[in-house]
């Protein structure tokens, strides 16, 4: 792992395969540890640069403010296209992941030059808040029990680690994968006051980042091929999310992996994988 400089700020990144390779760009969500391993290595054997790499104020990226962000989801997306030209100065693949879902839309949108394909998976395509009203919402079941829950203390790294692995419970992912990967973000993490780990650990500096202006009327603009991946059991972005956004991107491939809810299962990786070579 290493970091670059561009639009004036610090990026986390970490790449796998030949530098000469076509890019793909896996935007983290928030993290660059939402992307597994096993999928940027098989990424990686199918002849392609695989960069992952933090949002801001997460991982090894700039950390600001968290509880107050001084940038937009707008910035996150033109980071996205600066990164890739740093990168390769070719197109890339971009993909997002949840929250960075949202900033790979974003990104293709504003900067369609900067990218030659796109994969989004368990994201919506509106901004965080209540949805539209065509769109499900968040389990409200679901979230009650996952915001019930006392916060840890965010010194304490097995703590931290317990309190990943009992949320991935409540959302259906996998417990065990969840407690290793929280504890390589505590790990990666500047700091342990409560802002800056809930930044790292659950993308909370989205709950308050200006998101506007709406993009979801723009996706028919979106001209690259398209992959759309979405768990049948993710209770935080319904299915009907990732459904909607294959039906309004034209030509988009909507992959619905059955028992996976908001991560990419260990089981499944292949398949995904084999989806995003075969888009771009």
């Amino acid at each position: 792992m290493t970091t670059l400089d561009v639009n004036g700020i610090t990026l986390g990144i970490e790449s796998y395969g030949d530098d000469a390779a076509p890019l793909v760009l896996l935007a983290g969500g928030t993290t660059m540890l939402s992307w597994p391993d096993a999928l940027c290595e098989r990424l990686a054997a199918g002849g392609r640069r695989v960069v992952r790499y933090d949002l801001r104020d997460s991982g090894e990226s700039t950390t600001a403010h968290p509880p107050a962000p001084a940038y937009t989801l707008r910035d996150l997306a033109a980071d996205a296209a600066a990164l890739a030209d740093a990168l390769d100065g070719r197109p890339a693949h971009l993909a997002g992941i949840g929250v960075g879902g949202m900033v790979a839309q974003v990104a293709v949108l504003d900067h369609p030059g900067a990218f030659s394909a796109l994969t989004l998976v368990g994201t919506r395509a509106v901004a965080p808040g209540p949805p539209d009203d065509d769109l499900p919402d968040h389990d409200r079941a679901t979230m009650s029990r996952l915001f019930a829950r006392p916060m840890p203390d965010w010194t304490d790294r097995e703590a931290v680690a317990e309190f990943a692995a009992a949320g991935a419970e409540i959302l259906g992912d996998d417990p065990v994968t969840a407690r290793a990967v929280a504890a390589r973000v505590w790990d990666r993490t500047p700091g342990t006051t409560a802002p800056v780990q809930t930044a790292n650990q659950m993308g909370m500096v989205f709950s308050r980042l200006d998101c506007a202006p709406r993009w979801r009327e723009r996706l028919p603009g979106i001209a690259v091929p398209t992959l759309v991946v979405h768990g049948r059991r993710n209770r935080f972005f319904p299915v009907g999310n990732g459904e909607a956004i294959a039906r309004e991107i034209p030509g988009a491939r909507l992959l619905v992996l059955e028992e996976a809810a908001t991560a990419i299962p260990d089981t499944r990786v292949g398949e995904v994988a084999e989806a995003m070579l075969m888009t771009g």
